[in-house]
């Protein structure tokens, strides 16, 4: 059990496949999207307004505040659900719920534990460090996409091209040519996509768990950890939610 201790992870992002898919939906997402956008950005403001004052209670006690703690990772579950019904996976039509709570039926959910103790004082921003190489990644990943927004002028024409590699090399252009979602992109996306999770999740205090350097050993570790949880507890299910992903 000591090396189920070791490989738990207190942020589960949970995905399921959600065929089937439309050919075309894909396109319009981003509009239809608008209205999680207005009311998206007012809530991530409250996230980091809820972090704020978290903060000073952490640093000096130790615990986040449980009230502020459902704000905030309601906050990253309403996200993660967005990104996956859009670009983030593009693995589900179902419009995403308004809602900070969980939607266990919903095929993208997000759990994750509070925490009992964090580290406090000078160390709770020392141990943050241990992130650094996967805040660089994050930062990186980001400004490529900033970019197709930014740049402009005669420079338009090497933001259509990026923005054609994006769209040939992500599920939608399976999608439109053959109406099925490429499973092995969908394994890769998610990957990706908790591995992302994971280090929101630690940068923000809300886990002490530092998440994998690669976003694919974040995937590899939670089938391990669900191959040993099926050994130990004998095929049962285990009680509470696990880490998933998969396919129907």
């Amino acid at each position: 059990m000591a090396t189920l201790s070791e490989e738990y992870r207190p942020v589960r992002v949970e995905a399921e496949l959600d065929e089937p898919l439309s050919r075309w939906l894909w396109m319009v997402k981003w509009l239809l999207l608008v209205p999680h956008q207005i009311l998206l950005t007012p809530l991530v403001i409250a996230f980091l307004l809820g972090t704020a004052l978290a903060f000073p209670v952490i640093f000096f006690t130790g615990r986040y505040p449980r009230p502020l703690f459902r704000l905030t990772t309601g906050v990253l579950r309403w996200l993660w659900r967005v990104a996956f019904y859009s670009y983030g996976a593009l693995a589900t039509d179902r419009y995403p719920p308004f809602t900070l709570g969980l939607v266990p039926d919903y095929p993208a959910r997000l759990y994750i534990d509070r925490p009992e103790h964090l580290p406090r004082g000078p160390g709770l921003l020392l141990s943050r460090l241990r992130a650094l190489p996967q805040w660089v990644g994050l930062v990186l990943v980001g400004l490529l996409f900033r970019l197709l927004w930014w740049i402009g002028g005669l420079s338009a024409v090497l933001a259509l091209a990026i923005l054609v590699v994006l769209v040939v090399s992500s599920p939608a252009a399976v999608l439109l040519w053959t109406g099925r979602y490429p499973r092995h992109q969908f394994t890769e996306w998610v990957a990706f996509d908790r591995w992302a999770v994971q280090v929101l999740a630690y940068t923000f205090f809300l886990t002490d768990a530092c998440p994998p350097l690669r976003p694919e050993a974040a995937g590899r570790r939670a089938g391990r950890l669900r191959a040993r949880l099926r050994h130990v507890l004998g095929h049962r299910p285990p009680r509470g939610p696990t880490p998933a992903v998969s396919a129907r």
